[in-house]
């Protein structure tokens, strides 16, 4: 990978950086945060947040692999996240009726590596509980779910045996 800065030794021309010769952070940071202010005005209280932020960008752009382990934390209280109406996604702290479906098209999950990623039970829902309810009392008002009996089967075949 071909990286390039801007500095004041190398006369505002950018440089290829080896991996033995890429500067000190602090010296980026100072280049940068010094380019900055040049350029825009900035209250002597906000200085101090500039530099922490221009330091963090620097350290996550060399060492991806520490933001790659913030980005594990959950967007939410996995504790805090289902209830009545909604269920709070860990990943992006959205709110779903229905986690299954998000899963699969945002992050290429299913719900079974949803709840080992997050140490969730396996009885951990995927639905919200009162969308669950409606959704079962609605089956239950069309029918669905319950097991022919032997006698309705009976009279079934008999009707279709005469209708022949």
């Amino acid at each position: 990978m071909n990286k390039c800065i801007a500095s004041k030794s190398c006369n505002q021309r950018s440089r290829p950086l080896s991996d033995e010769s890429q500067p000190n952070l602090i010296e980026l940071t100072a280049d940068i945060v010094s380019a900055y202010v040049q350029k825009n005005a900035l209250p002597v209280a906000g200085l101090p947040d500039l530099i922490a932020n221009v330091n963090l960008a620097l350290a996550q752009i060399r060492n991806p692999a520490a933001s790659e382990q913030e980005a594990q934390k959950p967007a939410v209280n996995p504790k805090r996240s289902v209830f009545p109406d909604y269920i709070v996604s860990l990943e992006d702290g959205k709110k779903y009726k229905s986690l299954k479906r998000h899963l699969h098209t945002a992050h290429d999950m299913s719900p079974e590596e949803y709840r080992e990623k997050w140490g969730l039970p396996k009885d951990y829902p995927m639905v919200a509980p009162n969308y669950s309810a409606a959704r079962s009392a609605l089956a239950k008002s069309l029918g669905l779910g319950k097991k022919t009996t032997s006698v309705s089967r009976k009279k079934a075949a008999t009707k279709r045996k005469a209708k022949v």
